[in-house]
């Protein structure tokens, strides 16, 4: 039998070859934009709230970071920033967001959860304690601490992401301070916890005030002096016009009740464990990044906001290193009484101490906590 003789086109080709050529190719780009719509489906959006206010320095650097997310993960994940109040109402409001998925994350200063997670006192400067930025980072990047973090965070459905840099705290008053004597019989706006209680063994009457109340109670009389965030905020805030004077720790040492005021980034442990390893790794090292351009944008800022100060005439008084030897003696026994409140806060309050009494640090010697358990 002779085979039928097969008809080919101009360029050599036969028809069925061609029709399944073309079929393949079809698939092709029907597989291509099959994929291309999977992946645009599988964008993940966190909504995530800061307890910055919007329109501040703070709000608008985390705004930014947010937003490069998408293109820093080719639109795999994308962040939506949202400020303070606006979602939750207040902290505890956020708080509780977070942990029941309402948002994905949060953007607080970690030393709010010392009533819910006593731990978090000792994960953000506390007085007298770790007083540079770096030795921080060392702690939790070197020494376990985000690990044991981590671990905590677990037990309330939230999953610690990492520390960010923000700034000391300083302390504004009405009337010269030159030492710590000086602050005997002042009534000072402090943020309670381990640091009133400090002060208070110095004699200050301590007050509890939410930061838009700080002005007018100064303004007022009401208060002597107040300690809040750092020179840029605090000039914005126009605490330049109510007091004259702004108090510091020893030279390189803003601060010596809380010289190292950390912010975090915690998400939902649901969520967190939902995203592909390789977007977590791509978060964990953008917050890293994110974490040193925060605090070197405030510190460029704080350098700016303190010459004004001194234009309108405020005066910078500092105290000594031996002020601060005796704030660390009448802190220590602090220490240990918040180390105590649980078996978290001790495990991170001893990951510190270890460091701080290591000779690279030399901060605490064996007769310093001589009795103390």
């Amino acid at each position: 039998m002779i085979p039928k003789k097969t008809t080919r086109d101009s360029q050599g080709v036969s028809p069925r070859r061609g029709f399944l050529k073309s079929l393949a190719i079809a698939a092709t780009f029907c597989g291509a934009s099959l994929l291309g719509a999977t992946q645009a489906q599988a964008a993940t959006t966190w909504k995530i709230q800061s307890v910055w206010d919007a329109g501040t320095v703070g709000y608008t650097l985390f705004e930014e970071w947010c937003n490069s997310m998408k293109e820093k993960t080719n639109g795999e994940l994308i962040f939506k920033p949202f400020p303070a109040k606006s979602v939750a109402a207040d902290n505890n409001a956020l708080f509780e967001a977070v942990r029941n998925g309402v948002l994905q994350g949060m953007n607080p200063f970690t030393l709010y959860w010392s009533g819910k997670i006593p731990a978090s006192v000792f994960l953000s400067s506390y007085p007298a304690g770790p007083d540079q930025p770096s030795q921080w980072d060392i702690m939790f990047y070197d020494l376990g601490m985000l690990e044991k973090t981590r671990e905590i965070y677990k037990k309330f459905g939230l999953f610690y992401v990492g520390p960010i840099q923000h700034d000391a705290n300083i302390i504004h008053s009405k009337k010269p301070v030159n030492s710590l004597a000086d602050f005997k019989g002042m009534k000072v706006r402090l943020p309670g916890g381990m640091v009133a209680e400090v002060f208070e063994k110095f004699g200050v009457a301590s007050v509890s005030l939410p930061g838009s109340d700080i002005f007018p109670a100064l303004e007022k009389g009401t208060i002597d002096a107040a300690d809040y965030v750092g020179p840029a905020v605090n000039y914005e805030l126009g605490f330049s016009q109510v007091t004259n004077n702004i108090i510091m720790g020893p030279p390189g040492v803003m601060s010596i009740y809380q010289p190292v005021d950390l912010m975090d980034l915690t998400v939902n442990l649901r969520a967190w464990n939902k995203l592909d390893p390789k977007l977590q790794k791509i978060v964990e090292n953008e917050l890293r990044i994110y974490s040193q351009k925060h605090y070197l944008t405030i510190q460029k800022r704080n350098i700016a906001a303190l010459e004004k100060f001194k234009q309108d005439g405020t005066k910078i008084s500092r105290l000594s290193q031996e002020d601060l030897k005796e704030f660390r003696k009448a802190a220590i026994p602090i220490w240990y009484k918040w180390a105590n409140k649980d078996k978290d806060a001790r495990a991170i309050f001893d990951i510190q101490l270890k460091y701080m009494m290591n000779p690279i640090m030399g901060y605490v010697s064996p007769e310093d906590i001589k009795g103390m358990k």
